[in-house]
């Protein structure tokens, strides 16, 4: 336990509509097309307070002090706390937990006080949960007000009222998938962890001498990026609703492939998308296959993709280092359609008749200086397929 106001101290006075089902019901009678009749409107059922009652197991009748005290916390250490988690400041006179609060509160201290963590990385882990729980929320609320407003005729305000009385039962089943959704990714995790780090580390070394800007980093990664051409001008030339629909057809239509080729999506970034995979074959067909389906999209426009395989450092839930840059600055420079890579990437599959590789004039790149790309293109083999 560290001395001073750490997290574990004790108390101390004063401180254009894309409709895909994403689910199909097997009918095994007659199959009908039934037409989505909008829902019949409805006397409000919940008001906000009880919902929230609800969510946060009682009302709240606890200071921020009596939290602070009951958990064992100094208030300086319970603030910490709380903002990882991206709470609100509250003030000496709020009533703003519920017992419920302060009993999941003593969660992070106790792993503390028993050695499991130390405060450092429970604050970090806190506020990872807190950052990705707060933008799944968003995700979510959004999703569901935009279908509402699609299939019921209602307005975005109408949708936002009407939302309130859909969740109490929606609160089981979202809470369920993602328990269910964690360990499994918890398990992936392990995978990486325990099976396939030093095999990774082992391919990486191949065809490098250990000059490498990226060779002190830990994980052996492919990094791959792909960044729709025209964005800029297109999104000037839409309206909110139709480029929200443009934007999450082409994310989710990158986390598919992404998923399927048994990368991992990074994250999103407007009109970008950045990926790894942990070798450098997954890592290519995954950019051969988003090449391939932003081609052949009827209304997105074409994207450029650029992988590069090498070391990375991972942190709150990102990817750095000269590896991620090379990456993005190949997307810069590769034509609408087109996969590069560079050469070292290109060694590592120059044996593997599943792909095509095709030397580029070199380039001088900002942070580089000339580097040589190659330009890929699939080879024998089906890639990846999408059922």
């Amino acid at each position: 336990m560290n001395e001073g106001r750490g997290v574990m101290e004790e108390p101390v006075p004063d401180e254009p509509r894309y409709d895909e089902p994403a689910f199909e019901e097997q009918d095994l009678g007659d199959q009908e097309s039934r037409a989505v009749q909008p829902a019949p409107p409805q006397e409000r059922r919940i008001s906000p307070k009880e919902l929230e009652a609800m969510l946060l197991g009682g009302e709240r009748t606890l200071k921020r002090r009596e939290v602070a005290a009951g958990v064992g916390l100094s208030l300086y250490s319970a603030r910490k706390l709380w903002r990882a988690l991206g709470m609100p400041n509250f003030t000496d006179d709020d009533l703003a937990f519920t017992q419920a609060d302060l009993e999941h509160l003593k969660v992070m201290p106790r792993l503390v006080r028993d050695g499991v963590l130390t405060e450092d990385a429970a604050i970090s882990v806190t506020r990872a949960i807190g950052q990705m729980t707060d933008r799944m929320v968003v995700w979510q609320v959004e999703a569901l007000i935009e279908d509402m407003v699609s299939t019921e005729g209602l307005s975005d305000a109408e949708a936002r009222r009407a939302l309130i009385d859909r969740i109490p039962e929606l609160i089981g089943p979202l809470e369920e998938m993602l328990v269910y959704s964690w360990r499994r990714q918890l398990t992936a995790g392990v995978q990486r962890l325990a099976l396939r780090a030093q095999a990774g580390l082992e391919r990486s070394a191949e065809g490098r001498d250990g000059s490498e800007d990226d060779a002190p980093l830990p994980l052996a990664r492919a990094v791959g990026f792909a960044d729709l051409v025209s964005y800029t001008s297109l999104s000037r030339r839409m309206n909110e609703r139709t480029l929200a629909q443009l934007v999450q057809r082409f994310e989710n239509r990158c986390a598919e492939i992404i998923s399927v080729g048994g990368g991992r999506l990074v994250k999103t970034i407007g009109d970008e998308v950045l990926y790894i995979a942990e070798t450098p074959v997954a890592g290519a067909q995954i950019a051969l296959a988003l090449a391939r389906e932003f081609a052949e999209d009827e209304i997105l426009p074409e994207c450029r993709v650029a992988m590069v395989w090498g070391r990375v450092l991972s942190r709150l839930g990102d990817i750095y280092g000269p590896t991620v840059n090379l990456a993005a600055r190949l997307t810069a420079i590769a034509e609408p359609g087109q996969v590069l890579i560079d050469d070292i990437t290109a060694k590592a599959l120059g044996e593997d008749e599943r792909f095509v590789l095709d030397p580029q004039a070199p380039q001088l790149v900002r942070g580089f200086g000339e580097i040589h790309p190659v330009a890929l293109r699939p080879g024998t083999g089906p890639g990846i397929v999408l059922d």
